[in-house]
Formats: structure tokens, sequence, C-alpha cells
């Protein structure tokens, strides 16, 4: 699998060329299982076809239960510089739900071995709305994130996907679906409690202190160019094409090592650009502004969306903002929904 996303960075050299890369991130599936030597070798195979001087990030997706004194010795020798850890709750009982390998007691314990070894951009990922999470579990989890000291956090709302065990287990009454009621309680008390202590909540699922936003994925709420490597990753050229890799990891591999054609593309239409920049924007504290709309897509476009904006403002779930429009507390609850309205 290495040698053959180390293939497909040299088959697209002319796009790695194209322009100075800012960011790189090493996640989806589990990319702490790569040695140090195999994150290097990603990055030097990169070196040769970037001079990556305006390199400001390298995020790491891990496990707790990969972090150990060994592995950070290993990780010191790579250029990674923000690590994103999977901890999802910090009670057995809920990771015991997830089906995570990892207990609470090894979730502080990655933290700490990372913060003494000199790690400090880091991020946690938190799962609110579960059955097994009562509010009282909630709001300890944020308290103990916030205590860490840990700069970033993604929240995500427990969501059932069709073709899940969670979904067939709902299905075949096993567990309980999660309860609206609740998850909105949660969602609430996270925006609350970092509106009193000074954190941003910058994006729907992202909130930071100092500043320390994620600048990969803030990247991607604006439309930024990116170039994904590896099976199912997606790339974006930053205006209207978008390309996705292959799935099946072995015939990944095989179309790769062949030269045979290993992705899709398509070219998104403006009514489709215009969809995707409604959808990313509306989900961040920025919101969407007047004018670059109007730059990027024309005022008659513009003046065909402005009803709905102001729809949603009778509604207190979208605010006017002079410059721009923004969603309110109310309004984040039904991002996607709201976007979706205000589609063309």
């Amino acid at each position: 699998m290495v040698a053959a996303m180390l293939q497909e960075i040299q088959h697209r050299k002319n796009e790695i060329q194209e322009q100075p890369i800012t960011t790189i991130y090493f996640g989806g599936g589990t990319p702490s299982l790569l040695s140090a030597e195999e994150i290097n070798r990603f990055i030097l195979q990169l070196a040769k076809y970037n001079s990556l001087q305006h390199l400001k990030e390298i995020t790491l997706e891990v496990n707790p239960d990969d972090i150990s004194s060994s592995y950070i010795k290993d990780l010191r020798t790579t250029n990674i510089n923000r690590l994103s850890i999977g901890v999802q709750s910090f009670f057995n009982q809920d990771l015991l739900w997830m089906n995570r390998s990892h207990s609470a007691r090894q979730a502080v314990e990655s933290i700490r071995l990372l913060q003494e070894a000199g790690y400090t951009n880091l991020n946690i990922d938190l799962i609110y709305g579960s059955p097994t999470t009562s509010n009282e579990m909630w709001i300890e989890n944020v308290e103990s994130w916030d205590k860490l000291n840990i700069p970033h956090l993604s929240a995500y709302a427990l969501t059932v996907e069709q073709n899940t065990a969670l979904y067939s287990m709902i299905k075949k009454g096993v567990t309980r679906p999660p309860a609206d009621e609740k998850t909105s309680f949660q969602f609430d008390f996270l925006m609350e409690y970092c509106k009193q202590h000074n954190i941003d909540h910058y994006e729907v699922s992202n909130y930071c202190k100092n500043n320390m936003y994620s600048r990969h994925n803030t990247n991607y709420w604006f439309n930024k160019s990116y170039i994904g490597i590896g099976p199912s990753a997606h790339s974006f050229n930053g205006s209207d094409i978008r390309k996705w890799n292959i799935a099946n990891n072995i015939k990944y591999i095989e179309q790769v090592e062949e030269e045979q054609r290993y992705f899709q593309s398509e070219q998104l239409t403006e009514q489709e650009q215009i969809n995707e920049f409604i959808l990313t924007r509306l989900r961040t504290k920025w919101g969407i502004k007047k004018e670059e709309f109007q730059q990027r897509f024309g005022k008659e476009n513009w003046e065909e969306i402005m009803p709905q904006f102001e729809y949603f403002e009778t509604k207190k779930q979208v605010i006017d903002l002079g410059d721009r429009y923004r969603l309110t507390q109310s309004g984040l609850h039904f991002a996607d929904g709201i976007a979706a309205d205000l589609f063309f």
C-alpha cells in the first residue's frame, strides 16, 4: 500500500508542483499504523516535486492505544507537528458501546505522554448523543477536555448511517437510536460552555483556544484546492474539478502499479459550485460574505438567494451581520438542512 501511494505521488507530480503545499494530513483509516520511517518516506516523496517551504502543519490521526513512549520517540524523528487523537469519550461504558479498543485511562495517559514529549498542537474527537452518554457524562467529557489543556476539539453528534453495525443494531432493537432531545441539549451545552470560557466555535463541529484552528480543515471550508493520495481519497482543484480514487485497496494497488486509471472525476456545474460554497461557508463562524458571493457567482444569483436568507432570519436561525450572513446558535442545530434549503 505504501509503495502504491508513493507511486501515486510520482504520477501526480505535475499537480503537486503547481502551487505551495501549506498542510499535510495523514488521516482516514488508521494512519498511526505507519512507522516513522514510512511517514518520512511520504514527506520526502512530496519534497521531490515541491519545495515544501510554505508547509505550516502536518497532522497525524492517532488512536490512544497506539501511543506509547517508544512510539512517541519514533514520531519525534518526523516533522509531524499536530496530532488528532480519537478519544471519543472519557468513560469506559461509552467506549465499550462504541467498540473502541482503548480505555478511558489510556485516553488520558496518551494525551499526557504527548504533552510531556512537547506536543502542544493537539486535537481530540468526542462524540455526543450516544445512548450510553448521559448529560452529566457529557458535561464531564467537555470539562475534561478543557482541564487537560488541549487546544482543539472536534465534537460530532452520533449519526446512524445505513449499512453500519449501529444501523443494524437499532433495526433489530438491540440498542436505542440517538435521542434528539439529548443530542440537542449536549450540543447546546458545548456551545454555551465555549462561549463562557472564551473558546472559539469556528465551525459546526470544531472548537479551538488561542486561534489554534485546524489549518488543513479550514482550507476545505474555504474551498481551497487539495490533493488526496490513497484509496478513497478525494481531490479538488479549488474551482470546478473533483477526483476520487477507487475505494477497494487491492484494486487501487493493482491499478496504480499497472498504471491504469485508478480514479474518477467530474466537472462541477456553476449550480454545484454555488451549492458547495453555501454548504461549506455556512458551517463556519465566517459565514457567507455577500460581496464574495456576488464576485464569484454574479449579482443575479445573489438576488435569487436573498429571500431565503431573509426567511431564515425571521426564524432567528440566520443573522445578518451587514457584510455577511451567519447561522445563529439555534441555526447551527440545522446547518445541513438550512444549507439544503438554500441550494440552487
